[in-house]
């Protein structure tokens, strides 16, 4: 993978335009490095980066995987233009709904956005205490938005701080208490798997309040399956697809086990400074996560500190970095529709 020195982009008109609709499958691709035209926006510069992902300000200082943009690989990926997606949001409503990597994704969104908006007087940022946080770009009356349901439909786990819970209870058949939050949304970007990577998980029939529910330990998929035929048949009577755009975001890869990539068996994505070149890998970039360069909610013990592998977040994303692509993509595709 050779350093690109200019960066060729068609516009999305034209890149979606005739034949091209079916012959370019986006997501059939190689990484680029690209230090020219990426990053798409600085980490220091985005006043709403979150700590979870701000890898550079928590001490890391090799930053190539900024550098990486994702090249299909019968056509070109279309720049990323703010102005002309906060255009399209004038008086509207986006929002992202999930877990944090679905958070994460927004707040990558956000950082695209907020380098466009330079007066800052016409932006900020509106935390309610709930499960909803707002960006709103006030010059074009558009909110870009982000909705705490991990697994969504109602659960345990839905307090957007107090959510470490042992053990996880789901509503299968219960939506609406998320959902009345996005009923007029004008595009809706899900996303819901993290959380449901146990073997079972207990569901309740009745409410959380009632004790006379009815609790029963399910199969994951089982559990799964339940819960998004809920969240269908809520999107199929609730939403007008004449108005919204809906998208369910896949499974995000983790690098948890070094193995996977022919290191020890013992190790992770800790120490990672490359991604992945060897062709046919689910996913290549194990240099992306933050690791130990993160925010530490929690008081790290000697026992930990003495094993940072312990401690590496192996699963969410640094930014700027894979997000702003996942970003460029949804980018493609609201456009194309």
């Amino acid at each position: 993978m050779g350093i690109i020195n200019k960066v060729q982009y068609t516009s999305v008109d034209d890149m979606f335009s005739g034949d091209s609709l079916s012959e370019c499958n986006l997501f059939s691709g190689k990484w680029v490095f690209d230090n020219t035209s990426y990053p798409l926006y600085k980490e220091k510069e985005c006043k709403f980066m979150s700590d979870q992902l701000a890898c550079n300000k928590f001490g890391r200082e090799d930053l190539s995987y900024q550098n990486w943009r994702w090249q299909p690989h019968h056509c070109d990926l279309p720049r990323f233009n703010a102005t002309r997606l906060l255009e399209r949001l004038r008086n509207k409503r986006m929002v992202f709904v999930g877990d944090s990597l679905n958070r994460g994704q927004w707040v990558s969104m956000v950082c695209l956005l907020d380098s466009s908006i330079k007066d800052p007087n016409l932006k900020f940022m509106n935390y309610n205490g709930s499960n909803l946080i707002s960006f709103k770009a006030v010059g074009y009356n558009a909110s870009i938005e982000f909705y705490w349901a991990p697994l969504l439909v109602e659960s345990n786990s839905d307090d957007p701080v107090n959510h470490k819970l042992p053990e996880r209870i789901v509503r299968s058949q219960s939506i609406e208490k998320h959902a009345r939050y996005w009923t007029d949304a004008d595009i809706l970007v899900f996303n819901s798997y993290l959380w449901w990577r146990r073997p079972h998980i207990k569901v309740l029939w009745g409410s959380f309040e009632d004790k006379n529910g009815i609790y029963k330990e399910v199969e994951m998929l089982r559990s799964y399956e339940m819960a998004l035929k809920t969240w269908s048949d809520w999107l199929e009577i609730q939403v007008d697809r004449a108005k919204t755009q809906l998208f369910f975001i896949s499974m995000s890869p983790t690098h948890e086990r070094a193995e996977e990539w022919g290191a020890s068996n013992d190790q992770n994505c800790y120490n990672e400074t490359n991604l992945i070149t060897k062709e046919g890998y689910a996913e290549y970039r194990k240099e992306g996560h933050p690791s130990t360069y993160r925010k530490q909610w929690e008081t790290l013990s000697e026992e930990q500190l003495s094993n940072p592998s312990s401690y590496s977040d192996c699963i969410h994303w640094c930014l700027p970095g894979v997000p702003d692509v996942w970003n460029e993509l949804l980018y493609a595709y609201i456009f194309r529709q």
